[in-house]
């Protein structure tokens, strides 16, 4: 039997969010199947787990438990997506020379890091992909949420079921103000470099009846090439979704396309333990919306707007779980049950080290009535 515990994280009462937890008595080096299988259900069941004191965990660890929730699963979550210099996702990211479905992010200069060396780490800041910014004077007080999403390649490859982190370097002691600027005057206190989550099953919930049956029986559409189609175009001040001003590289202007690669997925994906739906959406290359009736709205700022209508409530101040990082933290969480965002905005100085592995699920997102296939 399993030695490890799992203890749910507790908020404030006024606190919206309702899920997170603690594991207890594991070692992420040295797991048993009894182990994992307490693990599993802990994490469909909570959607993020952190574990504490984990700095010894060595990539190949960290790969094996991510790809264990699907070992028929292999490649990085968004194949060569990173490799793309056109790619939004390209300057973030460095792959281990030895273990390459593992990534190193953060910020500042590292020496020597798992056999990369002398190389510069750049967070993601808000200033290079939102239409508006916080004035630079303001800058190391307020931040924004970078952008909402879920980790998936969106064209040709599955979404992970799974991501981890592992937090090697945590500059500490700061607190920004993260402000939503969207008109709300919505903002939030959170670490400094926190990673930022909310439940897809919480925004679900939040619908309206007329909005829950819109969900379970429409299908989103992306984008080929989805991180290089939106590689000029800007994100709303809140990091949910993107402004329509045209700045969509066209189609003909992208890679080869191959139209068997083109995901049209449920807005909706299926818990496997616990069989509740979470709207489940990355608002950033959405393109078309199909819907029940065969209608395919293919307008792109009302396919947005209908999304981001959706998805607005769930990321409220009070839904949005900001975790605060201690170093030896690994973090799994159930990338099919919540969306997270990068938050921050690091002095040049402050340095943060972290690794981060997803794989591409070996099997496409179940919605409420049939599983969809790459369409």
């Amino acid at each position: 039997m399993s030695q490890i515990t799992v203890e749910p994280l507790t908020f404030s009462e006024t606190s919206g969010v309702n899920f997170g937890a603690v594991v207890h008595n594991a070692i992420i080096e040295d797991l048993t199947d009894a182990d994992f299988d307490t693990i599993r259900d802990a994490l469909f069941t909570h959607q993020v787990l952190v574990f504490k004191n984990q700095g010894s965990t060595s990539p190949k660890a960290q790969y094996e438990l991510t790809r264990r929730f699907d070992p028929a699963a292999t490649s990085y979550g968004h194949g060569k997506t990173i490799d793309a210099k056109r790619s939004i996702l390209h300057p973030d990211l460095k792959t281990i020379p030895h273990q390459p479905q593992v990534q190193v992010i953060g910020n500042g200069f590292v020496s020597e890091y798992e056999g990369l060396k002398d190389f510069r780490l750049k967070h993601p800041h808000h200033k290079t992909f939102h239409a508006t910014t916080i004035p630079a004077e303001d800058d190391l007080d307020f931040t924004r949420f970078y952008r909402w999403h879920i980790d998936a390649a969106l064209y040709g490859l599955a979404p992970p079921v799974a991501t981890t982190l592992l937090a090697v370097k945590v500059p500490g002691g700061r607190r920004q103000i993260c402000r939503y600027d969207d008109g709300t005057g919505d903002e939030l206190e959170v670490p400094l470099g926190t990673t930022a989550f909310v439940s897809g099953y919480t925004m679900y919930d939040l619908l309206s009846e007329a909005d829950k049956e819109f969900a379970r029986t429409t299908k989103v559409e992306y984008a080929p090439h989805p991180y290089i189609w939106i590689s000029n175009a800007k994100s709303r001040p809140d990091g949910l979704g993107l402004v329509s001003q045209g700045r969509e590289i066209p189609l003909g202007d992208l890679p080869p396309i191959e139209e068997d690669k083109i995901q049209i997925l449920p807005l909706c994906w299926r818990n496997p333990v616990t069989g509740k739906l979470a709207l489940q959406v990355h608002p950033s290359p959405v393109r078309k919306l199909h819907l029940a009736d065969g209608t395919v709205v293919d307008d792109l700022a009302e396919v947005r707007d209908i999304v981001r209508r959706l998805q607005r409530p769930g990321i409220a101040p009070r839904m949005v779980y900001a975790h605060d990082w201690e170093e030896g933290d690994f973090v799994l969480f159930h990338n099919r049950g919540v969306l997270h965002s990068v938050v921050g905005a690091f002095a040049e100085d402050e340095v943060r080290l972290f690794r981060q592995c997803n794989v591409a699920a070996s099997f496409f997102p179940e919605g409420p009535r049939e599983r969809v296939a790459v369409a």
